[in-house]
């Protein structure tokens, strides 16, 4: 697909200059009668220029245009849309694997930047900034208060390469606040959350999403497992919901064999590309489960779909989101950019997973998950009701549909073990995650001695952090409830555990507890566990020990 892309990548771009340039013809020669009789002239163009000459206040022209474009787009698919130049950058970089900044990860707690960590060898640590710092001035202004953001923080720790960023520091241990003088540095974007053995066998790696380094990162994944003898991989695409297209498709050609279609996509300016595995990957007999949910969309539907069609593997958890929409970013002078929908993806087997959507009905399009979970898709299989006229085959013959999302080869119910009324009331205030903070935080020196789980675990004992919890969150409002306490009694300490290993020990510790308890998970290991049951399962015939 490579060997074309550039001709794809200017073919909007001529025709958004067209326009332009059209626009710009007919400006001139349309002064005298913005609504004349020619065929050519442009009605938008022509209304723009009545509104500035004869409307009865001054409005701001360029005000309008903004507004109008959105309104433009949100004519057409769901997935199409207008990026303003204010907001292009950001946008961009999360897939692009890098930025420039100073190299911390923060949260906003009591209305104050808290450092929760300070990135490996990047610009804060360098200077000696540490987690549990408190930031409370940029550039010689205080920056506290309920009017602070995390875009505004991001904006003010943010900037080009090379300059200097002035901040104001409290710590603990300091009864002065400190200053330092920060050189932004690049600081990469990783989108592999975890890379970990589950057991001897059973190597995990949980892909966040799909960026300009996520192949690399994927490698240096399966890899590192390799090393740790692992003789079967689980991928972890839940809560995907996608990014660069070229990224699944490198991904997936390392686990095929040579001249298996990965993807294909067309359209009406968008001529078929294939894409063919070569052969080259390093990863082709090790088995393989792909787990995916109701988030899983665009490129890891891609990477999904190429291993289920191909029978490389098999897929567990829930049926994925169903976006099977390929989006060109076509720029503008002024900074700003459209992300276009000029083709549809299609798996091997020829399905298109696009679900079902009205031109300009993006809000009837967001309701299908919640569509989803109220007619009971989430708990049970029988309830997703499947095109039997869109029945494609896999290469073992294997019969999958088109019409919406990828529909796993095991299905697991959502898990509500542990769920109940104050479960959710302290998740949704943000409680866990800021009293693991506060007590991380409060022990930060003790906790820091800790290298592994196994010394953490004995710090975080189950039954004091979840007595001491509930008196927390009674202070902020949340009375306590013992039935319902009781019930959630695991799911809450688990949670306040991991996200203390998160912030002592980093994101593979967190994943490691959270994990647990996982069910698809614990599904993925017993089907990897009974090597004849992934085989038959693979061939398509019944699993009788289900």
């Amino acid at each position: 697909m490579n060997n074309k892309k550039a001709r794809y990548v200017w073919i909007p771009m001529f025709i958004a200059i067209a326009i332009v340039g059209g626009i710009l013809i007919g400006r001139f020669f349309s002064t005298e009668a913005p609504f004349g009789n020619s065929p050519r002239y442009d009605k938008i163009e022509s209304l723009l220029q009545c509104i500035e000459q004869q409307y009865v206040d001054t409005v701001n022209r360029n005000d309008l245009i903004e507004n109008v474009v959105p309104k433009i787009l949100g004519e057409l698919d769901p997935h199409s849309a207008y990026i303003p130049a204010k907001d292009l950058e950001s946008v961009n970089e999360e897939l692009e694997g890098s930025f420039s900044g100073i190299g911390i990860q923060f949260s906003l707690l009591n209305d104050t930047i808290n450092v929760v960590s300070v990135i490996p060898g990047g610009p804060s640590e360098k200077v000696g900034i540490l987690a549990g710092d408190r930031i409370i001035a940029v550039n010689d202004s205080a920056f506290v208060g309920e009017d602070i953001s995390n875009d505004g923080v991001m904006k003010a720790l943010k900037g080009p390469k090379g300059t200097v960023v002035k901040l104001e520091i409290l710590r603990k241990t300091s009864k002065k606040p400190l200053t330092y003088e920060v050189t932004r540095g690049d600081i990469p974007v990783n989108s592999i959350d975890a890379a970990f053995m589950l057991d001897n066998e059973s190597g995990y790696i949980k892909v966040s999403k799909f960026g300009r380094t996520t192949y690399d990162e994927f490698i240096n994944a399966l890899s590192k497992l390799n090393n740790q003898k692992a003789k079967n991989f689980i991928i972890d695409l839940r809560g995907n919901s996608g990014g660069l297209m070229d990224i699944p498709i490198n991904m997936a050609n390392e686990l095929l064999p040579a001249n298996r279609l990965i993807v294909y996509a067309e359209g009406k300016a968008f001529e078929r590309e294939d894409a063919v595995s070569n052969g080259t990957g390093t990863f082709q007999e090790a088995p393989l489960i792909v787990l995916t949910d109701e988030w899983s969309a665009s490129s890891s539907e891609i990477f999904a779909g190429a291993i289920q069609d191909n029978d490389r593997g098999l897929i567990v958890g829930r049926r994925t989101f169903g976006k099977g929409l390929v989006q060109q970013q076509i720029p503008f002078r002024d900074g700003s950019a459209i992300r276009l929908t000029v083709a549809r993806y299609y798996t091997p087997s020829g399905r298109c997973i696009q679900k079902e959507y009205e031109l300009g009905k993006a809000d009837d399009y967001s309701m299908d998950i919640i569509n989803r979970y109220k007619h009971g898709e989430f708990f049970n299989a029988d309830s997703i009701k499947q095109n039997k006229e869109l029945v494609y085959y896999t290469v073992n013959g294997r019969e999958v549909y088109g019409g919406g999302g990828i529909m796993p080869d095991i299905f697991v119910p959502r898990d509500t073990t542990g769920y109940t009324s104050y479960f959710n009331n302290v998740a949704n205030e943000g409680l866990l995650y800021q009293y693991a903070f506060d007590y991380t935080d409060r022990y930060r020196d003790k906790l820091s001695q800790a290298k592994n789980l196994d010394e953490l675990m004995p710090m975080i004992e189950g039954n004091t952090l979840l007595n001491n919890f509930v008196q927390y969150a009674a202070q902020k409002g949340i009375r306590p409830r013992p039935v319902y306490i009781n019930i959630s009694r695991k799911l809450i300490i688990g949670t306040l555990q991991a996200y203390i290993a998160r912030n002592i020990l980093g994101e593979e510790a967190f994943y490691k507890l959270l994990l647990r308890d996982d069910e698809t998970l614990k599904k993925a290991q017993e089907i990897l566990a009974r090597q004849d049951t992934y085989t038959r399962l693979l061939s398509g015939e019944p699993d009788n020990e289900e």
